[in-house]
């Protein structure tokens, strides 16, 4: 896996800060403007436990993937290290996991774009033609993936900045609602399931291994940094959003950053900052689900001409221009929190499979000690049970119909 090229047409291109601009673009939008209202309604007062305990299970499946990663330096991510690991099964059951959970991330990304931007009747419309913006410019090659990406997140960050700064320093009534409904150990669970869709962005980091330099060391060290910015970033907002709204406040409002602001002057910085922020997300989504697609094409768990890559710009042109067909679709007929359970669910079994691998890899080749990879495991395990019902019967329903395939495709000989 050395050189400059990898692969029918892949190269590597991408250095350690690309890496992590893609990671940081694909967390901040995913957390800071959608999840934290599901979570809160869950959580309830027990928000910031719920936060600890997503950002520690996140730590747990960061270090996995970051072990695996530096081993097996390829494109596909977990379905590539389950398949190598564990099995070509338990691979095809993390990319399945992978490419529809995340799917539907990207179709929760494009609704909390529009939502933040338009009038509510015009939310899917303008949805769609975000998600066929960003396809077309990830289509037009990795490199300006990138640098879309440094762009927005270097915005929102400066954005998110002066956002809190105004809240912290109005002056603001104790909230209302101190603490949610839905308290307890199951309330706090679900709320760490639903967070824990905030900080899965670091897999885009993994799922680009073939175009990332120097892969062993760069790809372990931009999931830590991405994370690690991230987690930080998080609990400040959390912070200030319990300060001034309380959870119960959280829960009840579709924008929860906008409401602590009341009638600030700064209410148009944040609804920028929320655009862009989930147009980062969306553009390392389709990123990463396009590449756990081309992987899966390759060894014909999705259809083989999926893997194509582009003669001139070196993407896998046509799994992306599928990926934009289903995330419009799914749009069109789900909404935002439907698509945040179904997709927790997903990634959350993507990562229960990273954790097992990383468990199984023999000792020389691990980067962290055996038992982070089993409590991982067992941390997305119980996560996975304890989410919405919808979700879980969502999610297993998805299963069902990506392993039914599978067996028909193994029975039949089928591409």
């Amino acid at each position: 896996m050395s050189g400059e090229e990898v692969g029918p047409g892949l190269k590597r291109q991408l250095g350690t800060q690309a890496a992590v601009m893609i990671g940081l673009g694909a967390m901040i939008g995913a957390g800071i403007f959608s999840a934290f209202t599901p979570a809160a309604s869950a959580a309830g007062s027990a928000l910031l436990v719920s936060l600890f305990l997503a950002a520690a299970l996140a730590y747990a499946n960061a270090r996995s993937s970051a072990q695996l990663a530096a081993r097996y330096p390829t494109s596909g991510g977990t379905y590539a290290y389950g398949r190598e690991v564990l099995g070509p099964w338990q691979g095809f059951i993390a990319g399945w996991g992978f490419v529809v959970g995340k799917t539907a991330s990207a179709a929760a990304m494009a609704l909390t774009f529009a939502t933040y931007t338009v009038p509510e009747a015009w939310v899917k419309p303008v949805a769609v033609l975000a998600v066929a913006l960003l396809v077309g410019v990830n289509y037009l090659g990795v490199t300006r993936t990138a640098a879309a990406a440094r762009i927005i997140v270097i915005a929102v960050l400066a954005l998110l900045a002066v956002v809190l700064v105004v809240i912290l320093t109005g002056t603001h009534a104790p909230p209302a609602h101190a603490a949610g409904e839905n308290t307890g150990a199951l309330g706090i669970l679900q709320g760490a399931g639903l967070l824990f869709f905030a900080f899965a962005g670091y897999a885009r980091i993994a799922t680009l291994g073939e175009e990332v330099r120097n892969p062993t060391k760069s790809i372990p060290r931009a999931i830590g940094i991405g994370l690690g910015i991230v987690v930080v970033l998080y609990a400040v907002v959390a912070v200030v959003l319990l300060n001034v709204l309380g959870a119960g406040g959280i829960a009840q409002s579709a924008k929860p950053l906008v409401t602590a602001l009341g009638d600030s002057w700064a209410l148009p910085l944040v609804q920028i900052a929320a655009a862009l922020a989930s147009l980062g997300a969306l553009l390392a989504l389709i990123a990463g689900i396009g590449r756990t697609a081309m992987a899966m094409a390759r060894e014909r768990d999705l259809p083989h001409p999926l893997a194509a890559i582009h003669p001139r710009f070196s993407t896998p042109h046509r799994a992306e221009l599928t990926v934009g067909v289903a995330v419009v679709l799914l749009i069109m007929f789900f909404d935002l929190r439907t698509a945040i359970g179904f997709s927790s669910f997903g990634v959350l079994v993507y990562y229960l499979i990273a954790n097992i691998a990383a468990f199984k890899q023999p000792r020389d080749e691990r980067l962290s000690p055996a038992w982070l990879g089993v409590a991982g495991a067992i941390g997305c395990a119980v996560l996975v049970a304890t989410l919405p019902p919808s979700a879980v019967i969502g999610g297993l329903a998805m299963f069902a119909v990506g392993l039914a395939y599978r067996a028909i495709r193994l029975r039949f000989g089928a591409d």
